[in-house]
């Protein structure tokens, strides 16, 4: 029987078999919900639009090839984002591959070619992970990421991501618990609780932590959330750490929303969280790359003008 090796009964996030929300929560779901919504699904009209559809901005290479010292922010897709600040470059959950899935052959497939290629990033400095779902956290990223820059990544994560690295034999790895952080040449990232889940199998649900997280240098506060519903954490948040200069807060995956609450906040409470961080700027992430959910990808951004109305 599997036993949490990180377990400390101190921490109500902690339980002998994994990690769980601590907020009282009355949108739990099962895996009778689960087969629920498929069902729904399959008699419902869901737009399934072509690959592409959306246009390019075009990136500023010269200034991402340089390496540059203010701070640069390009979101490559989904929730990859490369931040760049002070002459190091940060990739957040990197996702390369046509699938979000175990396998390239099934599963949700991507309608948005990432923004630029693995092969043309600058070389990346840290890679910092939310939690182990298969949008978020892509083996054949990982692996073509580690084969190209090799040790001189350090990746950061949280809590049960460092065995399933090591399974590649990956090991500079840095691996923190929510409220815990490391500090490495004048960067501080500290690992912040969020509201979502874990899985990557069948048999091994919440065995690893999710998180948020901030990232911070001497002049400059960023905040990747990862993927979370909305919680009242982010208000503690934006208390105790904030403000933030910039925060990557997610808008898609969210209906239908009985079932999705618990787990994907929507357009307008992305819009709360924003004000809750104290973030004087934010982008949004997580939409227009995969279809992950019912809301034709290319909604989130309307639902969000709607929102900022």
């Amino acid at each position: 029987m599997y036993r949490n090796p990180h377990f400390d009964p101190q921490k109500k996030h902690h339980t002998p078999k994994g990690f769980k929300n601590t907020e009282p929560w009355h949108f739990n779901k099962n895996a009778l919900d689960f087969f629920k919504w498929r069902w729904e699904a399959i008699f419902k009209e869901i737009d399934r639009p072509g690959i592409d559809v959306l246009p390019y901005h075009p990136l500023d290479e010269e200034s991402i090839a340089s390496n540059p010292q203010e701070p640069l922010i390009t979101w490559l897709g989904h929730a990859t984002v490369l931040y760049q600040i002070q002459g190091k470059n940060i990739l957040t959950d990197p996702h390369f591959s046509d699938r979000a899935s175990p396998v390239q052959w099934f599963g949700p497939r991507r309608f948005m070619r990432p923004a630029m290629s693995l092969e043309a990033l600058p070389r990346i400095d840290y890679v910092v992970i939310s939690h182990d779902h298969y949008d978020h956290l892509d083996l054949n990223s990982i692996r073509d990421l580690y084969a190209r820059f090799g040790d001189e990544i350090t990746f950061i994560v949280p809590l049960g991501i460092r065995a399933w690295l090591s399974e590649m034999e990956i090991f500079n790895v840095q691996e923190l618990d929510w409220e815990q952080e490391w500090t490495d040449q004048g960067f501080r990232f500290y690992c912040h609780p969020v509201r979502h889940w874990s899985r990557r199998s069948l048999i091994d649900k919440n065995r690893r932590l999710w998180a948020g997280w901030g990232i911070e240098t001497q002049d400059f506060k960023f905040f990747f959330t990862g993927d979370s519903a909305y919680t009242e954490q982010f208000k503690n948040i934006g208390q105790m750490h904030g403000p933030f200069d910039l925060a990557a807060i997610p808008i898609g995956a969210y209906e239908p929303r009985w079932f999705m609450k618990g787990a994907h906040m929507n357009p307008d409470e992305a819009s709360q969280v924003h004000l809750d961080l104290q973030a004087k700027k934010s982008i949004a992430i997580h939409w227009g790359t995969f279809m992950l959910t019912e809301e034709h990808y290319l909604q989130p951004p309307k639902d969000l003008a709607k929102a900022l109305m």
